[in-house]
């Protein structure tokens, strides 16, 4: 979707070409994963030996460490439209669960995982990585967590700004519906996405960022940042939801990973609709005025904690209703993109999770009835194996 430049100011300058030749609705996925021990299903620092067997084969290019030696993320690259990513998204999926078959691993896809501490992960070594540790160290070893984050084109930076910003009033129904985090270290927390707990509270400018007027005024942030020396690159901006500098996209960085790549697709398709119609909006000179993060930090809240289970503050009429309902809302709003970008077909898992909650509360419910997180998540990573290699046969 763009290629980067190493100098900070530099990337900045290019920013606003980047997205001046964008495409619109243009796609990317991304997924991350836990690497695990074949027979404990607990993570290991296989990281790199994983990555070295996805490059010799038909993931070169598509593989990139995330953090701990315990990880590894797969990426789509640029899909010229949702069904070209959604296909591409399956493909690499395959494909790395069988690399990982063959190396003697396994890849899990929760958003934490339910018993390995984060005391026995290893930080990779690649020079971003070495900032990060270097600057946050108990924050960055902390981060053992896994997230899907998705690509959407946006032509014109002042566009990409005001989409962004609309977008950020999204994150909690997109976590609500993707939580798939409800344990940690061997307890179940209570909350639905520990990963975002963890991530959000912890890391700087992570969470739900400020709403910026315009380009000029986000160029200006970065600016303030790299000259008082608080980031060294705009990577180290984690917000939830923000413009990608270098690929001329809004990135939403909003949900838990999910075992399912049904479910993760049908995510990534809600996603798009949403910042395509708000891209519309935008266009129609209708887009309503951005949301105050205190506002959205009260729902995200509510989705952290209780997921699809309990209700979500609609922010346009400053009432709660049940999270299903607000779903449903929503999903009849974004009609218009749906039919143009030929999203309906990919959608239809999330009729699952709405219709019975996110995975993170009937996981949480079988824990107390009984049964052991461990086995759960051993169902999860069985899932995770198997769920793309039948997901391609279904659509051929």
């Amino acid at each position: 979707m763009g290629a980067s430049v190493e100098d900070s100011y530099a990337a900045l300058d290019a920013a606003r070409e980047h997205f001046a030749h964008a495409t619109d609705f243009t796609i990317g996925i991304e997924e991350e994963f836990q690497v695990l021990d074949a027979d404990t299903l607990r993570m290991t620092n296989r990281f790199e030996e994983l990555r070295d067997a996805c490059e010799a084969g038909p993931l070169n290019g598509f593989v990139a460490g995330e953090l701990i030696a315990s990880e590894i993320e797969v990426k789509t690259g640029r899909g010229e439209t949702f069904d070209e990513a959604a296909r591409m998204i399956i493909d690499r999926r395959i494909d790395l669960c069988e690399e990982a078959l063959k190396l003697g691993v396994r890849v899990g896809s929760t958003g934490t995982h339910p018993t390995s501490p984060w005391t026995e992960q290893r930080i990779i070594d690649t020079p971003h990585y070495r900032i990060v540790e270097g600057t946050l160290r108990y924050i960055a070893w902390r981060n053992n967590t896994f997230g899907m984050h998705v690509h959407v084109g946006i032509r014109n930076a002042d566009r990409a700004m005001a989409v962004s910003n609309a977008m950020r009033t999204y994150v909690p129904e997109l976590l609500a519906l993707s939580c798939t985090s409800p344990w940690l270290e061997g307890r179940i927390t209570h909350l639905r996405s520990t990963r975002t707990q963890i991530f959000t509270r912890m890391f700087p400018r992570c969470g739900v960022p400020d709403i910026f007027e315009d380009w000029a005024d986000y160029d200006r942030y970065v600016r303030f940042l790299l000259e008082t020396e608080s980031i060294r690159e705009h990577t180290e901006i984690w917000w939830t939801v923000r413009p990608h500098q270098s690929f001329g996209t809004v990135e939403i960085r909003a949900c838990d990973a999910l075992p399912d790549i049904a479910d993760s697709i049908a995510l990534a398709a809600f996603q798009v609709a949403l910042t395509a119609r708000a891209a519309r909006l935008y266009d129609e000179g209708t887009l309503p005025p951005a949301d105050r993060p205190s506002d959205i930090e009260e729902n995200l809240w509510r989705a952290l904690r209780w997921g699809m289970s309990r209700p979500l503050i609609d922010l346009d009429t400053r009432k709660a209703i049940p999270a299903a309902e607000r779903i449903r809302n929503l999903l009849a709003a974004c009609q218009p993109e749906i039919e143009s970008l030929g999203l309906a077909r990919w959608l239809e898992p999330l009729e699952g999770l709405i219709e019975h909650g996110d995975h993170a509360t009937r996981w949480k419910t079988r824990v107390e009835q009984g049964e052991d997180m461990e086995a759960i998540h051993a169902d999860q990573v069985e899932i995770t194996m198997t769920s793309a290699k039948a997901l391609k046969e279904r659509i051929g």
